[in-house]
């Protein structure tokens, strides 16, 4: 009998990893994105960008107060999710484990809404870009907020970024 459940165990001890999904259940890499830097309101950013649809799917799943944290120069960190062209856009928080403002913002980076995201939310259509939407930028929650970024104020993209993406 005892033979018998340690088999039972260590089968669902194998098995759990692949029902759960092993691409969720893995860390985020955030170390094989590109980044850029860009300015809002003034503060310095360093972004991963997620221009791939592997990249935007996973976005910050997984990723931890440590891995945002700002750079020892003070740049905060986030990640900016380039889309092909301007269409809405509606984000959750699926297995993110930390809160986020999220912007979304239009080819020439007119921002159409801001959010704040709770962790591990999965209503669908929570965030909504509102208008069509060609990026959209999470950050560590409350940022945004305390830089005073509205609807309608203009994030400067990187001319990189507008060359790769289009």
């Amino acid at each position: 009998m005892r033979r018998t459940l340690g088999i039972i165990l260590g089968a669902v001890m194998f098995i759990t990893p692949f029902i759960d999904g092993c691409a969720s259940s893995e860390p985020n890499d955030l170390n094989k994105l590109k980044t850029v830097r860009l300015a809002i309101k003034g503060a310095p950013f360093e972004v991963w960008i997620a221009d791939t649809a592997e990249t935007q799917e996973r976005g910050l799943m997984k990723v931890t107060a440590g891995q945002m944290a700002d750079l020892p120069d003070g740049t905060h960190r986030g990640m900016l999710f380039v889309f092909e062209d301007e269409r809405y856009h509606s984000f959750w928080m699926k297995d993110t484990i930390i809160p986020l403002d999220i912007a979304y913002m239009t080819s020439e980076g007119i921002v159409t809404a801001t959010h704040t995201m709770t962790p591990l939310d999965v209503r669908p259509n929570q965030y909504p870009s509102v208008r069509p939407a060609r990026f959209a930028l999470e950050v560590n929650a409350n940022l945004l907020i305390g830089l005073g970024l509205r609807k309608g104020d203009r994030i400067e993209i990187p001319e990189s970024v507008l060359k790769t993406s289009r």
